[in-house]
């Protein structure tokens, strides 16, 4: 289990170990040259995964799940169980992650002249050209029965309904957005600094990590992660914390665990999220909302400081065949993430019920 799962676990205290969910280990689709949508070749490109579950004959099972910022591969190991709306006995699950994670090809992992503040511009799309390869190339399927993400994960799934609009037949996106709307570019721009402004950062070629900026950027974090009444209410007991300054020192000491140059690409990728920038739509985001044909459950939280629920629901009311539905929880853009018992059962029940349907 990696340093970084160790830490989550201390909030998603229900997630089970790599093991015991019966995957099928760690591995790396080779790309190779890779052209990006900038037209800059990334070479040697690497994209990692995971596999749950097996592809039937009809090859007709697959379900992607894709990850978030701050996350990885095990994103959504709370769903993926026996019994539950992701189980492996009925879906071949294939858990990928972000270029710019650490798994994938990152800034921290790529080779000169490629690595640290030199790696290339990536764009959500670049992250779905990369998977379409992977499931074409790697397990031959023409379809998939859905797409699952969380976050920066519901910003891919929602841009493969727009890339691939035959592709998916489903598609569920969790506390994320099909456009990242000027408030969250601010607020990105926010954290980014927090971590530029530590000298130890040095334009990005640091030597050391910038762990007074990789702390600052936990802050960051800590405020905007859950809601305003969930501080009020002491929910941070239910991680087993004792005040807000568990729930700071919490974050920071995540956040260390990361890359900052990472991080800061990831933000990058996140603040130019905008389907509407797929070619054929020539920044036409409301078209690029109609222009999905695959069934959406989307499903915001209520309290959520990062994608605000207005936006979201403008964006739903676009979207042909989408299901609407609103996660009553304070436990803000955490969520979507499986923070809390509550909210699992919440959005397990939903998603189960969505991807059983007719829709």
């Amino acid at each position: 289990m990696s340093k970084r799962l160790v830490i989550l676990s201390a909030a998603f205290a229900i997630f089970l170990s790599e093991a015991s969910l019966g995957d099928g280990g760690h591995q790396i689709f080779e790309l190779e040259d890779f052209e990006l949508e900038s037209c800059e070749i990334l070479p040697a490109a690497k994209l990692s995964y995971v596999t749950h579950g097996q592809l039937n004959e009809d090859k007709d099972n697959l379900v992607l799940v894709t990850s978030a910022y701050l996350g990885d591969h095990h994103g959504f190991d709370f769903l993926i169980q026996t019994g539950k709306a992701l189980s492996p006995e009925k879906y071949f699950i294939v858990a990928t992650d972000m270029f710019q994670n650490g798994y994938s090809s990152s800034p921290s992992n790529t080779p000169s002249p490629f690595d640290g503040p030199n790696f290339p511009t990536i764009e959500i799309r670049d992250n779905i050209t990369a998977q379409h390869r992977l499931l074409t190339e790697q397990f031959g399927v023409s379809n998939a029965a859905a797409v699952v993400g969380f976050s920066m994960g519901a910003q891919q799934a929602f841009q493969w309904a727009v890339s691939y609009p035959d592709f998916m037949k489903k598609t569920v996106g969790i506390c994320g957005s099909a456009i990242e709307h000027p408030h969250g570019v601010v607020r990105l721009e926010g954290f980014k600094s927090a971590i530029m402004a530590d000298a130890a950062y040095m334009d990005g070629f640091y030597t050391i990590p910038p762990t007074i900026g990789l702390e600052a950027a936990g802050t960051h974090w800590a405020a905007w992660g859950t809601s305003q009444e969930w501080f009020r209410l002491g929910l941070y007991q239910e991680m087993g914390l004792e005040t807000p300054g568990d729930f700071i020192e919490w974050w920071q000491n995540f956040v260390k665990t990361w890359d900052a140059n990472d991080l800061i690409a990831l933000a990058s990728t996140w603040q130019r999220n905008d389907i509407g920038k797929t070619p054929r739509f020539n920044g036409g985001s409301e078209a690029a909302l109609s222009s999905i044909k695959s069934a959406v459950l989307y499903m915001p939280c209520e309290t959520d400081q990062y994608f605000h629920i207005d936006a979201l629901r403008w964006e739903a009311e676009r979207i042909p065949n989408s299901n609407f539905v609103v996660i009553p929880s304070l436990w803000g853009h955490m969520a979507g993430g499986g923070s809390s018992e509550v909210d699992v059962n919440f959005i397990n029940d939903r998603v189960a019920v969505f991807l059983n349907s007719g829709n």
